[in-house]
């Protein structure tokens, strides 16, 4: 019989009318053997028109976000990609699905403690493996970025083409796996004493819905938004949700290729020629200089803005501690593991609230001394605007003796221009 439902019209409707039975209470997997059977495969493009019809039928947000998860669920292994468009490296697609791939390394990897977990026996403790949950909820949490630049800067442009299902239901979704994500992060402080017992408890209630959340989105995007928006956007469209990316920030993953529209390859265009200057109070220069101004500095500089979010890292040539895009636009909280979390809030609090100015630190660190400091930064009206972190590697500085007046250029400074 699949081969008779061939008219696009058709199949629609058949799709949209499988749809409403799950609405009516049937369940996802006789819906999905009915589906299979009557059609075999599921173009995506049909899933996206079909869930518009819903909304134009007068379908209520609600009551969609609910028949969202369980219609992906009957569709699940039939969606048919074979007509999807592929994308370039360094594509906004391409580096969403390698978001993607590393939520999903993280969601493994959580699923495995689970895993651990569940085989103790309720009475033995498990507080080490939560300590390693809480270090990979906090990697998880970074989806929001990912969250901030679909819902910004890719579903403004498919409004535009009056596609609106997906900013609805997607966005819905997403809060919805934000939410379970902050409740995760709000249980696992509490759980690094527990016994495998209350944990499992733990896991049931809060961890593994938030898990599953953001594997289930993982799923939707893939199937249906992404291979739909491929065909939807104009090339110089991307690039706008390209150029746009940076400010808010990437999830896990730093893209290193830069993509370049055809139309754009040998223009003069903003992406190939920035000729503007950056104005200070003392000076000003050309955004090139500033970039390499910075990266010279002989110490390595973080901004975190005054809501506590990753704003800015300078990129020198030996840094201390290993930066990537990935952290911007991500609360520092999430930047530094567990243990540490009641320290760096304590800094961030005091400096805010005005009770100090600066706080230090020394360690040695491989045989160098390395010295981190951290500064309020405010306005001249002495309002916060949030934290800078300095950190400098003094380990020759502190072997200095006596003087030196006359030029004499060290043999390492010769060797690294030669």
């Amino acid at each position: 019989m699949s081969e008779i439902i061939n008219n696009r019209q058709e199949r629609l409707a058949l799709l949209k009318s499988m749809i409403l039975k799950i609405n009516s209470g049937e369940t996802p997997e006789a819906v999905k053997q009915e589906i299979s059977s009557l059609l075999k495969e599921v173009p995506y493009e049909d899933v996206v028109t079909v869930e518009q019809e819903l909304f134009s039928e007068g379908v209520d947000r609600d009551n969609m976000l609910e028949l969202c998860d369980l219609h992906s669920d009957a569709l699940k292994g039939i969606i048919d990609l074979s007509s999807s468009r592929k994308e370039p490296s360094g594509h906004p697609v391409h580096t969403f699905k390698r978001e993607n791939q590393a939520l999903r390394r993280e969601i493994s990897f959580i699923r495995k403690i689970f895993t651990e977990i569940n085989a103790m026996d309720d009475e033995a403790a498990a507080g080490e493996l939560f300590l390693k949950l809480h270090t990979h909820f906090n990697n998880l949490m970074d989806v929001d970025k990912h969250y901030l630049r679909k819902e910004n800067l890719l579903f403004p442009f498919l409004e535009k083409y009056k596609i609106t299902g997906p900013s609805t239901v997607m966005w819905g979704k997403d809060d919805e796996a934000r939410t379970l994500l902050k409740n995760a992060l709000t249980v696992l402080p509490e759980s690094h004493n527990i016994t495998s017992g209350d944990g499992k408890a733990v896991i049931e209630i809060s961890l593994a819905p938030a898990a599953a959340a953001v594997e289930e989105m993982i799923y939707k995007e893939e199937q249906i938004l992404f291979p739909m928006a491929m065909d939807t956007l104009k090339e110089e469209e991307w690039f706008e949700v390209m150029r746009q990316s940076d400010e808010i920030g990437y999830c896990l993953f730093a893209p290193v290729d830069e993509w370049k529209p055809a139309a754009m390859e040998n223009s003069n265009s903003e992406f190939n020629q920035l000729k503007g200057k950056v104005n200070l109070p003392t000076g000003s220069f050309t955004l090139k200089e500033l970039t390499a101004m910075l990266d010279t500095f002989p110490f390595d500089v973080t901004f975190v803005d005054k809501d506590d979010f990753v704003r800015f890292f300078s990129h020198g040539k030996e840094r201390i501690f290993q930066r990537n895009k990935a952290i911007l636009g991500r609360k520092v909280q999430f930047c530094h593991p567990p243990s540490s979390l009641s320290v760096v809030e304590k800094i961030l609090d005091d400096l805010r609230q005005g009770r100090q100015e600066k706080a230090e630190f020394w360690i040695n660190m491989r045989g160098r001394f390395i010295f981190i400091s951290y500064y309020a930064v405010r306005s001249e009206t002495n309002e916060y605007l949030g934290t800078l972190e300095v950190t400098q590697d003094l380990t020759r500085l502190r072997q200095l003796e006596g003087e030196r007046r006359i030029l004499s250029y060290d043999e390492n400074t010769e060797t690294e221009k030669n």
